[in-house]
C-alpha cells in the first residue's frame, strides 16, 4: 500500500508479473512503470536471472559470512564507476545513505549537512527533514517519532537553486560534513541538476573540504553504464564525486563505495554507494553484462553513453495530442529514465514539478 495514500484511490496488490507487466489480483494488466523501485532493469522474469536464482538457491539462500560473489561484484562496481576505490555492499538504500553520512562525519570531524527538497535518501531519521524558516535555521522533522535534536544538523535547499547554495556554504561552510543529492533526482518525477548547478556543488564542497555525495540508488547503471556521475564528468571537471552511493538490487542488495583517500572510521572500510542489479542469486547474469570488454556491455554502454541533454524523444506522441488539446506538456529523459510533466517548460525543482 505504499504511496497510495498520497496519490488516493485502491492499491493494486500484485499477482503475478513477466517481462514489462504485472497482473493485479483480479486479472487486470498494467505497464510496470514501477519496477520493484529499481531492481529489475531487465524486467520481470527474464530468462538468465530466472537461471542463475535457480542454480543459487541449490548452493544456499544466505551465509551470513564471506563469499567469493561479493568479491566479484565489487570488482565489477569498481571497473564501472572509476571513483569508487572500495566498496561495501548493505542492504537498502536507507542503509547506504547512513553509512555514507557517517564516514562524511568521521572523516571530517563535522556533524552538519546539505540534502535538497525533493530528494529522497531513505528514512534515517537525520533525512525525515523539511526545510526550515531560513538558511540561519535547519531542518524539522517530517515524521511522527523523530525527534528535532536529531535533524538540528540538517539543511535542507531548494534543488538547482544557486544563490541558496552559495548563502548556506558563506554561512555554515566550515562545519559541514557532506552534500548529498540525486544528481538526477527520480524522486520529484524527473529533474535533473544544472551543469553549472552541479559544478558549484563540486566547487564549493572542495574549497569547504566536505564529501559530495551522490545518491544513485535510481541513477545508477540506469542513465548510463557508469551512472549520471559519468553523464556530468562528461560536462565538469573535477566530478566524478567522492563518494557516492548506487542501490539496484533485486530483493534489495546495494553497496557502498568509497575513494582510498577516505580515511577509515568507524572500524569499517567506510562507505557511499554503488551497486550493480541482484542479490548473490542473480549477480551472475548481470556482472557478466557489465563486465567492461564484454560484447553486451559495449553494446549497452554505446547505448547509453551521452551528454546531459533535455530530450523529448519519448514524449513526442503524447506532446502532439496535448497541443491538439492546449494542453501543457513537456517531458525528459536520460538513459533509461524518463518523466513527464503536464507543463509548458520542465521543472527545476519540487516546487515547480
Amino acid at each position: 500500500m505504499r504511496a497510495f495514500r498520497a496519490v488516493g484511490g485502491t492499491p493494486r496488490f500484485v499477482q503475478r508479473a513477466q517481462g514489462a507487466y504485472f497482473w493485479d489480483a483480479n486479472g487486470q494488466r498494467y505497464i510496470d512503470y514501477i519496477g520493484s523501485w529499481g531492481p529489475m532493469i531487465l524486467g520481470h522474469g527474464h530468462p538468465a536471472v530466472v537461471e542463475a536464482v535457480q542454480k543459487a538457491v541449490l548452493d544456499g539462500f544466505s551465509f551470513g559470512a564471506p563469499t567469493e560473489r561479493e568479491v566479484e561484484l565489487a570488482e565489477a562496481i569498481i571497473a564501472l564507476l572509476p571513483s569508487i576505490e572500495m566498496v561495501r555492499l548493505v542492504s537498502s538504500g536507507t542503509e547506504a545513505a547512513m553509512s555514507a553520512i557517517r564516514l562524511a562525519r568521521g572523516a571530517t570531524g563535522r556533524s552538519k549537512l546539505i540534502k535538497f527538497e525533493g530528494c529522497y535518501h531513505g528514512h534515517a531519521d537525520a533525512l525525515l527533514v523539511k526545510a526550515g524558516s531560513g538558511l540561519a535555521t535547519f531542518g524539522n522533522p517530517t515524521s511522527a517519532g523523530v525527534p528535532p535534536e536529531v535533524v538540528q544538523h540538517t539543511m535542507v535547499l531548494e534543488y538547482n537553486n544557486l544563490a541558496q547554495l552559495e548563502e548556506a556554504f558563506a554561512l555554515h561552510g566550515n562545519d559541514l560534513a557532506c552534500l548529498m543529492i540525486e544528481p538526477i533526482a527520480g524522486n520529484m518525477n524527473f529533474v535533473r541538476s544544472s551543469v553549472p548547478f552541479m559544478r558549484r556543488c563540486r566547487e564549493l564542497c572542495t574549497r569547504h573540504g566536505a564529501l559530495l555525495v551522490f545518491d544513485e540508488v535510481m541513477t545508477g547503471f540506469r542513465v548510463a553504464l557508469g551512472g549520471a556521475q559519468s553523464v556530468y564528468a562528461s560536462a565538469n571537471s573535477g566530478l566524478p564525486p567522492r563518494p557516492d552511493r548506487h542501490g539496484q538490487g533485486d530483493r534489495r542488495r546495494h553497496a557502498a563505495g568509497r575513494v582510498r583517500r577516505t580515511p577509515r572510521h568507524h572500524g569499517t572500510a567506510g562507505t557511499a554507494g554503488s551497486g550493480l542489479p541482484g542479490r548473490h542469486a542473480v549477480r551472475q547474469p548481470g556482472r557478466d553484462r557489465l563486465r567492461p570488454g564484454d560484447a553486451a556491455a559495449d553494446q549497452q554502454a554505446r547505448l547509453l553513453r551521452s551528454p546531459v541533454r533535455q530530450d523529448t524523444q519519448p514524449g513526442r506522441r503524447p506532446e502532439r495530442r496535448c497541443r491538439c488539446r492546449r494542453v501543457a506538456f513537456s517531458a525528459d529523459c536520460q538513459g533509461g529514465m524518463f518523466g513527464f510533466f503536464l507543463l509548458s517548460e520542465l521543472p527545476q525543482n519540487y516546487s515547480q514539478s
